[in-house]
């Protein structure tokens, strides 16, 4: 297994890269958003993959661990190739795919191009176990000043002797649904009615 691969990138798209190190390039395949974060880079230290088929062995990269390390999960999927798992991974963030795992959210699969409604709920049912046992924790995208926000309430809810999970839930819903919140104790009091 190559744990990943260091040099200078000789070329650049955002499908695949080509990283040359010891005089040799390798053809890396990489999601949209490893791409944007390396863009600007001209040298990198990229995580892989080697997915092995009997007819070619093939390299995929992460900018992040979180990505590897879902991108290896999704392939344990029936009917999840790595194509897939690439197309996944750059119309969602790591974050967001592991958001819409953990509240089942079919709708967000089924807008990415070759996952069907079938399939959406097969990731949900395969992974959500997994990815509760590797972190207890529901990563969401969110505006980031309402990380601060959040995590202040999830402290004091959880303090009050509420399930972590269960107020993340809750907690994510409140700040999708209402944008203009500015205080902690009024997040507070909005989860706290739907907690009692």
């Amino acid at each position: 297994m190559i744990a990943y691969i260091q040099g200078a990138i000789t070329f650049k798209s955002p499908t695949y890269i080509v990283v040359e190190t010891g005089g040799i390039g390798y053809h890396i395949n990489i999601s949209l958003n490893t791409y944007a974060q390396i863009e600007k880079a001209d040298s990198v230290k990229i995580l892989t993959h080697l997915h092995i088929k009997e007819d070619s062995h093939t390299l995929y990269g992460f900018a992040e661990e979180t990505e590897r390390s879902l991108f290896i999960l999704l392939l344990s999927v029936s009917g999840i190739g790595p194509n897939t798992a690439r197309i996944l991974l750059s119309s969602m963030t790591a974050g967001e795919v592991r958001a819409a795992i953990l509240s089942e959210n079919v709708p967000a699969f089924k807008k990415v191009k070759g996952v069907g409604p079938k399939t959406a709920k097969r990731i949900i049912l395969d992974l959500k176990d997994k990815i509760l046992k590797d972190s207890g924790d529901i990563p969401l995208a969110i505006a980031p000043q309402n990380n601060t926000l959040r995590d202040e309430a999830l402290s004091a809810l959880v303090a009050l002797g509420f399930a972590k999970i269960q107020v993340q839930k809750v907690l994510n819903q409140i700040l999708k649904e209402h944008t203009g919140i500015s205080s902690v104790e009024e997040l507070i009091k909005l989860a706290l009615k739907q907690l009692s």
